[in-house]
């Protein structure tokens, strides 16, 4: 069941793509590159993507009746190995705007280095990179990973209270 899109959501579409916003323009299931993005974007800071729109932010919708669907392979996917390693638990929202259906999925940054089809994805800008055969940028990363454990940060400001 959908609900109306939250403002913060709507503001984030009307900005654009960006490093850590994705539209795919997929009507009636998942875009064949859609878990470049998700690879991508756990490999990064995270993001949003949002499913019925295209990239130039325009709401085309999700066919309503390919919507079970849709978040049931997206679940299926993110639990296969061979799709997504490590698997990772992602969840769609469903929301409504002007009378047409758009998914959303909210990637989270991860502690660990994804790989999708056996190869490593980094964001920059709005863009999706294979960066596999570039082994400074995929040391870089492991080195930037090992900072994203909460047990490795210090937290000046944070008291006992």
């Amino acid at each position: 069941m959908s609900e109306k899109i939250p403002n913060q959501l709507l503001e984030l579409i009307k900005k654009g793509e960006k490093i850590s916003t994705e539209f795919k323009e997929a009507s009636i299931g998942l875009p064949n590159d859609l878990f470049e993005t998700v690879c991508a974007f756990l490999n990064r800071n995270g993001g949003h993507i949002f499913l019925g729109v295209n990239n130039n932010g325009d709401i085309k919708g999700v066919s309503e009746e390919h919507i079970e669907g849709m978040k049931k392979d997206f679940a299926n996917l993110c639990n296969n190995p061979q799709k997504i390693n490590p698997t990772v638990y992602l969840k769609i929202n469903e929301y409504e705007i002007d009378n047409l259906k758009i998914l959303h999925i909210y990637v989270h940054e991860s502690s660990d280095v994804h790989k999708t089809k056996n190869k490593i994805f980094d964001r920059n800008e709005d863009g999706d990179y294979d960066i596999t055969q570039n082994t400074t940028l995929v040391a870089n990363m492991y080195l930037r990973k090992q900072k994203t454990y909460t047990e490795n940060k210090i937290y000046q400001y944070v008291t006992i209270n």
